[in-house]
């Protein structure tokens, strides 16, 4: 029976040995983790450089304030629970002592005696009467009287405590909610770069958009290419950082960002892209950074959003598909095509390639003398002789014509 064509053929694989077989795993994973490029800047923006090696870590400590800023959620608000507790403990402990010092736990059911604080009678009644004061609640059972003067200096310096602790832990939590951060996750990057034709040159391009109605108020663009290069004296440096020119000169990087807007960075002598071709791109290990900043509308606060394409993000000859449409009296913006890029036709090779084939084009056009002996059909060396014996016959002429003009001469001076 004939095997039918679109069946699959079945194909045993080789058994292998036991100890290739527990080494190819490792192996196609080495090569995956070889092939795995490394960011300097993740998609979402998150700087990907760790600090190592830092001794001078006193430098943490003279910023305290933005230290506890830039900590997690979870050991900030662990930080504010603590803090809290200890004052409290602390005042209470010191309000304790001052009544057991005084004797007034020893006169509790005394009514002729005069406490410190009214009806303190132990550590507990203490460091609720500490939380009373630090947080000025004041439920009126627990009060300080007239005649305990190192209690009311306690007082004092409680309350002034609690003040600044309020203010310094309430503004770090403050400033922990209210960061640019958050704006900045509603400012958003197309996934894709793209390279494309644009006015008759090649253009390197992505899309940036806003997805809240409040928009961010004096905002600019900014690209960077990460490249490790080595110099002509044989310095590596790596990562260098060069400046992608997204419209600096023509006032094109600053942005009206009420719709999504298209980037476009013009690949010309200037560019670092102005010798790479789609197949170079494809093995070049390079990242473009882009930075949008601005300030946030609602709070006047500085924003900054980032993202990052490496080189298998950039495609090479596709544009981004319009997400603009005029409805009835407004515009609406389909974000479910932010994303979306369409092929179109494009040149393979560079742009410095595309320039020279472009000027050569526009070169006028000029009859040499091969494009002569095309047109006449004649060989070049009978052309050659044909102009060199006219040459020697003009000459000749011009040699006749002056010996007739002196033997002319000659014979009007002897008739004189």
């Amino acid at each position: 029976m004939e095997q039918d064509v679109e069946s699959p053929a079945i194909v045993r694989k080789p058994k292998l040995p036991k100890q290739a077989r527990e080494y190819l795993p490792k192996q196609l994973a080495e090569i995956d983790r070889a092939k795995k490029v490394q960011r300097y800047v993740q998609k979402d923006g998150k700087c990907n450089v760790h600090h190592g090696n830092v001794r001078e870590t006193y430098r943490y400590l003279t910023d305290i304030f933005t230290t506890l800023v830039d900590l997690k959620w979870r050991f900030n608000i662990f930080i504010f629970v603590l803090v809290y507790t200890v004052t409290w403990l602390f005042f209470g402990f010191m309000w304790w002592l001052i009544a057991y010092l005084r004797g007034d736990l020893n006169h509790i059911a005394d009514n002729d005696w005069t406490p410190c604080v009214n009806n303190l009678n132990g550590f507990v009644s203490a460091f609720l009467f500490s939380i009373e004061t630090e947080t000025t609640i004041g439920y009126g059972y627990r009060v300080i009287t007239d005649k305990c003067p190192e209690g009311i200096v306690l007082l004092l310096v409680q309350s002034v405590l609690g003040s600044i602790v309020n203010a310094f832990m309430v503004g770090c939590m403050f400033v922990k909610i209210s960061q640019p951060k958050k704006r900045a996750e509603t400012l958003v990057f197309s996934t894709n770069a793209v390279i494309s034709m644009r006015d008759g040159r090649l253009c390197l391009m992505f899309r940036v958009g806003d997805l809240r109605n409040s928009h961010i108020v004096e905002a600019s663009i900014r690209a960077k290419l990460i490249k490790s290069k080595q110099t002509k004296e044989g310095e590596f440096i790596p990562l260098n950082q060069t400046d992608i020119n997204v419209g600096y000169n023509t006032g094109d990087d600053r942005l009206f960002l009420v719709s999504p807007l298209i980037i476009c960075h013009e690949i010309n002598q200037s560019s670092p892209f102005w010798e790479i071709s789609q197949a170079h791109l494809a093995k070049e290990e390079l990242e473009i950074v882009v930075i949008l900043e601005g300030m946030v509308e609602a709070t006047g606060m500085t924003c900054q959003a980032r993202s990052s394409y490496i080189s298998s993000e950039i495609k090479w000859g596709y544009r981004f598909t319009p997400v603009l449409t005029l409805e009835d009296g407004f515009y609406e913006v389909d974000y479910n095509s932010f994303h979306d890029i369409y092929e179109t036709n494009t040149p393979t090779c560079s742009a410095k390639e595309l320039a020279d084939m472009t000027s050569r084009t526009r070169l006028p056009l000029t009859w040499s003398l091969a494009s002569k002996l095309s047109q006449q059909g004649l060989p070049e060396s009978e052309q050659e002789s044909r102009e060199t014996k006219t040459s020697l016959d003009n000459q000749e002429k011009s040699q006749q014509s002056e010996k007739n003009g002196d033997i002319a001469n000659l014979e009007s001076e002897s008739k004189v």
